[in-house]
């Protein structure tokens, strides 16, 4: 197969103002002849579908949320990146684009991410439009924070509320041409299974969660903001509900996925605590403006805390190993989340973690709050330290937060090119649902960045360049697809309901979430994901034969819901570790044991695998087919990375 990236020629600063000059243009008048399918209302699909009705186009946007406004993009708490140079602190266009290749490790495409560097500067201005109460200066002016992986500031914030304020301003947009008639908007709607006519996207299959009713839905495209895969691990910092459906459905119709290994351990999350947890939750990468990471330095002092004889005030500050700092002395507490989240696993594998567990590290705000007052501190991270401390019991201010990593963020996703279209013509994917812009490895506050530059500033025209190539004709839901796709569905739904086996849904998922971490999460190694691919393969016969699925189909049935996403799950667990296990190299959030420098940190093979994988799938206990798309570095040198 060929992957034709579909990147335009020219200097790299000059590409996208003359791809969008080059894309074809649909005529105002026709644009409201054309139905567009939007999945997903986050920051991608909300501003989406937003956008494009604004332009014209009838647009059907579904969630399976009772409102738009809990798409899991309210949890990013931190802040968004951009190019704004606000503080005069030596950020550009470039520098972004720069960090942001770097950060990835290498691995992305340089057309996409700059991109997005450029298109960073609007998103600010648009959001502050639509009343996005961003934090301000004592003058007025707004703020900056610095994150993982930058040494300039150039986050914007809300608090600790970023997404949910920048939801909010999407949410606005939306609303409107709700009440203008353009959208209709289908709320506890999951999307079940993609239609393609004549190898085209034109529509899905879905189910209404509430009454069970299969329902099909017709458009001239079809546009994925489904989010990412992480619930894979079972415990992780998304949303329960976040699930990997649309896209693997999409990639069972033969959508691309790609790079599905490159999954994100974020270092800043509370401790898991028992196994009763459904999820973990994220403390704001923000924290490592002010906080810092450190464990004892003697195992006995590591002992001592973690029996309760001692507590973390009571170690002076020679006994303290602040080993970020003292590893990587440039950026210190904000090296990228990779890179922190395995030092936190080296220290504890050594034996200098604390907690009930020993699975943990502190993130102290002692000397933040000595310097700047609590107040400050307070105006900063409040809300976040109040979630902390009713989580925990444990108060912040006047003792160290407890951390560890947890699985975050999916740099993989559906293949797509630069118009963001998945190798199936009409059929785009946005957001965490693509693989295109992070590469290995995703720095922090680039999640909202990209949602919102797909949404708003990119899909508006690269869309129109298919829609204006399509013979207009009504797409027509009695088309024989949908009704293959339709019996596809209800198939499935059947057979899950018939099985009556033994063990629950969340049985299942548990232990697939246990294989995955053990097997494939923060250290990969070959013997390991063998042996991890014959497991899911095993733990997949078994959930066919052994899952036991109450309720009905005709009425809201959370274990039907959860048992289609697991069967799903069961079947990508398998690829990612099977793309770990191809890719003999470490890269950003991909780390192999085999493969890492003296020093511990990832030793990538780029003259062997500077190249997207792309997975083909072949059948449900077949072995996928790999398509390569090779990367290149016109713009930057591949050097190994270093944050010291």
């Amino acid at each position: 197969m060929n992957l034709n990236s579909r990147i335009p020629e020219g200097p790299l600063a000059e590409k996208w103002e003359k791809h969008k000059f080059n894309v074809k243009l649909v005529n105002p008048a026709n644009k409201r002849k054309f139905d567009i399918i939007v999945v997903g209302t986050g920051l991608a699909g909300a501003s989406a579908a937003a956008s494009l009705a604004e332009l014209g186009y009838n647009v059907k946007v579904f969630t399976f949320h009772d409102s738009p406004r809990r798409a899991h993009s309210i949890a990013a708490q931190g802040g968004i990146n951009a190019a704004k140079n606000y503080q005069n602190d030596g950020d550009s266009v470039y520098r972004l684009f720069y960090d942001t290749v770097k950060g990835g490790d290498y691995r992305s495409r340089e057309a996409n991410v700059y991109r997005l560097a450029q298109v960073s500067v609007n998103i600010i201005d648009q959001c502050v439009a639509q009343g996005v109460p961003f934090a301000r200066e004592y003058g007025g002016l707004l703020d900056n924070r610095s994150f993982g992986g930058a040494q300039v500031s150039r986050t914007f914030y809300a608090k600790g509320q970023t997404g949910q304020q920048l939801l909010l301003g999407a949410y606005s947009a939306l609303s409107r041409q709700v009440a203008t008639g353009k959208v209709k908007l289908y709320t506890r709607t999951e999307m079940l299974d993609l239609v393609l006519v004549d190898g085209q996207a034109r529509g899905i299959i879905t189910r209404n969660l509430i009454t069970g009713k299969i329902e099909r839905h017709a458009g001239h495209a079809v546009l994925l903001c489904t989010g990412g895969y992480g619930n894979v691990f079972y415990l992780s910092t998304n949303a329960m509900a976040s699930n990997a459906t649309a896209a693997w459905r999409a990639h069972r119709k033969g959508a691309l996925f790609a790079n599905p290994c490159f999954t994100q351990i974020h270092p800043t999350c509370i401790p898991v605590s028992g196994t009763y947890q459904s999820k973990l939750t994220l403390m704001s990468e923000s924290l490592r403006n002010d906080g810092r990471v450190w464990v004892p330095k003697s195992l006995e002092d590591a002992a001592r805390i973690r029996k309760g004889e001692i507590k973390p005030t009571d170690l002076p500050e020679e006994a303290r190993d602040y080993y970020l700092e003292r590893r990587y002395p440039s950026f210190g507490n904000l090296v990228p989340r990779d890179v922190a989240s395995r030092n936190a696993k080296y220290v504890c594998d050594e034996g200098r973690g604390v907690g009930g567990t020993g699975l943990a590290v502190y993130l102290d705000f002692a000397d933040a709050i000595r310097r700047d007052g609590r107040n400050t501190i307070e105006a900063r991270y409040g809300n976040l330290f109040e979630m902390y401390e009713k989580i925990t019991g444990d108060d912040p201010y006047t003792t160290p937060m407890m951390i560890y990593p947890a699985v975050h963020y999916t740099m993989g996703g559906l293949w797509v090119d630069y118009n963001l279209m998945t190798n199936i013509p009409g059929l785009y994917a946005l957001g965490e649902a693509n693989f295109s812009d992070h590469g290995a490895n995703r720095l922090g506050a680039s999640a909202l960045m990209q949602g919102l530059a797909d949404g708003y500033f990119v899909i508006p025209y690269t869309l129109g360049d298919y829609i204006a190539s399509l013979p207009f004709q009504k797409v027509d839901a009695s088309h024989p697809a949908f009704d293959e796709a339709e019996k596809g569905v209800k198939d499935t739904i059947n057979k899950l309901m018939s099985i009556k086996g033994k063990r629950t849904v969340d049985d299942f998922h548990r232990e697939l979430g246990n294989i995955m971490w053990e097997y494939c999460g923060m250290a990969r190694n070959a013997e390991g994901l063998q042996k991890a691919i014959g497991l899911i393969q095993q733990l997949r016969a078994d959930f066919w034969k052994d899952v036991n699925v109450g309720g009905n189909v005709d009425e809201l049935n959370m274990s039907l819901e959860k048992a289609n996403r697991v069967a799903d799950f069961l079947e990508l667990g398998e690829l990612m570790c099977r793309d770990a296990l191809h890719r003999e190299e470490s890269c950003g959030g991909h780390f192999r044991d085999e493969y890492q420098t003296p020093e511990g940190e990832a030793l990538r093979n780029d003259e062997e695998f500077t190249y997207v994988a792309a997975w083909q799938y072949t059948g449900a206990n077949a072995e996928p087919q790999l398509h390569k798309e090779p990367l290149q570095f016109d713009n930057v040198k591949l050097t190994q990375r270093s944050y010291k």
